[in-house]
């Protein structure tokens, strides 16, 4: 055999070696790779082995629902307690309501011929005075407005008011109750009235808040001869005594 034909037979032969090698190695890799996954699966299954451990945890956080159960009652509770309030205040605005209607029944009225009796009575003392009683008839308070407007027989006039007889609140009458004013029939407070005469018959007449006179007008009887009367005619405010009633 030449050298020639020698040299292929020998690098054919090497690169076969070169692929039985190459092979060999690749198979070796693949085994290997194998070896790695298997590893790796044998791994996760250590990493998943405390899930069961982490279940238990999450069944010991089961009494979280059992806390929330509870949180339920007390907000139950609650509502109760919110809806015992809204009753109580609701009772409240009866009892409200029930004040406003008292205050109605109580509401006073102006006193006047309708509702009251009127006396006319000469007093000895002070001289030459006459003392008006105003009794309450009605059913209701009444209240006694400045003074008595007096008519005596067919005067164009009334008599003017002591001023300083004045009080410091209105005279009012409950049922029943009397009122008091005195009339200064006649003399003055020197002795000089003048015009005078004898008087017969009376009218009493009334104010009302606004001082407008009222009707109708008492009537009082005067005793059989009649009262002397002159231009020094006055009389006072109604008052709650006779005592205050007769200072003037």
């Amino acid at each position: 055999m030449s050298a020639f034909t020698a040299r292929p037979r020998t690098r054919l032969f090497a690169a076969a070696t070169l692929a039985l090698a190459a092979l060999s190695l690749t198979a070796c890799n693949d085994k290997l790779g194998v070896q790695d996954s298997g590893a790796a699966s044998s791994d996760s299954s250590k990493v998943t082995t405390p899930a069961p451990s982490g279940t238990k945890t999450g069944q010991s956080g089961g009494n979280t629902s059992g806390g929330s159960s509870t949180g339920g009652s007390s907000t139950s509770g609650g509502t109760r307690s919110g809806g015992s309030k809204t009753s109580g205040g609701s009772g409240s605005t009866s009892g409200s309501t029930s004040g406003s209607g008292s205050s109605s029944s109580t509401k006073t009225v102006t006193c006047s011929g309708a509702n009251t009796k009127v006396t006319a009575q000469p007093v000895s003392r002070p001289i030459n005075h006459m003392l008006l009683t105003v009794t309450n008839t009605g059913s209701k308070t009444c209240n006694l407005y400045y003074y008595p407007a007096v008519n005596f027989g067919d005067a164009q006039s009334v008599p003017p008011v002591i001023k300083d007889s004045q009080p410091q609140a209105v005279t009012t009458l409950t049922p029943g109750q009397s009122g008091y004013a005195a009339v200064a029939l006649a003399g003055g407070s020197d002795g000089s009235g003048t015009n005078g005469r004898t008087a017969k018959s009376l009218s009493v007449y009334f104010f009302d808040r606004n001082m407008n006179s009222i009707s109708p007008a008492a009537t009082p009887a005067l005793p059989t001869k009649g009262v002397y009367v002159d231009d020094s005619l006055r009389v006072t405010y109604w008052l709650t005594s006779v005592q205050d009633a007769l200072t003037y």
